[in-house]
């Protein structure tokens, strides 16, 4: 399979890349111990929020009750996916689905000039970024899709704590995958691979998500 694909790394790097959404703690690597000092080995410790760089929300992130980690198993976070381009300056409306089909399950990313300008892997917040609006977690309900992904750090418009999107899509059962970076991707038909962390009772992990497509 390997040596017929093309492989996408669409994951930002932590650190000079990810977006610390405001009030999370921004990403940090602190070394513990070093083969210098210590003479036996490099040591570093972590610290970040759950939804630190490309990560992947569970339904306990905003719904009471919702599903955590613990619900899933690997195959869930390795599925189809159509990566879906978005003109539009503002949002991603309801249309962007039009014509796009899609089978229950399969994941959808939208590629918007969030990608394009760089804002998605600057390693600072703008307020200004294209957002995904009610009307399009609605019509992705509507498909039936598994996942939904967006080229930011969060899907819902800077300043609106009603979060519609990510109330409308977690509280269907559908994954939320943000802080993806779709600039080199093509839009169309992929094999989307995002693994997050094994976190008990987890409402969130970083991802190292990868997109698969066959060389024709």
């Amino acid at each position: 399979m390997t040596g017929h694909c093309i492989f996408y790394d669409i994951s930002v790097e932590l650190m000079e890349e990810s977006i610390p959404f405001p009030g999370d703690p921004p990403f940090e690597r602190k070394m513990l111990m070093t083969i210098e000092e210590s003479g036996i080995c490099n040591v570093s410790k972590l610290e970040m929020s759950a939804h630190s760089g490309t990560h992947i929300d569970m339904p306990a992130h905003f719904i009471s009750g919702g599903d955590t980690l613990d619900a899933y198993t690997v195959k869930d976070f390795i599925l189809p996916a159509h990566v879906v381009v978005v003109d539009d300056p503002e949002s991603v409306k309801a249309g962007a689905l039009d014509g796009i089909d899609i089978t229950p399950g399969d994941a959808v990313l939208f590629k918007t000039s969030n990608s394009a300008s760089g804002r998605c892997r600057s390693g600072v917040f703008s307020e200004n970024f294209i957002h995904i609006s009610a009307g399009a977690a609605i019509a992705c309900i509507e498909k039936k899709a598994g996942m939904v992904g967006l080229d930011y750090i969060t899907i819902d418009r800077h300043g609106d704590d009603t979060a519609p999107a990510h109330r409308k899509l977690l509280g269907s059962g559908i994954l939320v995958l943000e802080g993806i970076d779709l600039e080199a991707v093509p839009p169309g038909c992929h094999t989307l691979i995002c693994l997050p962390l094994k976190i008990k009772g987890g409402e969130a992990s970083p991802v190292r998500a990868v997109l698969v497509t066959p060389q024709l």
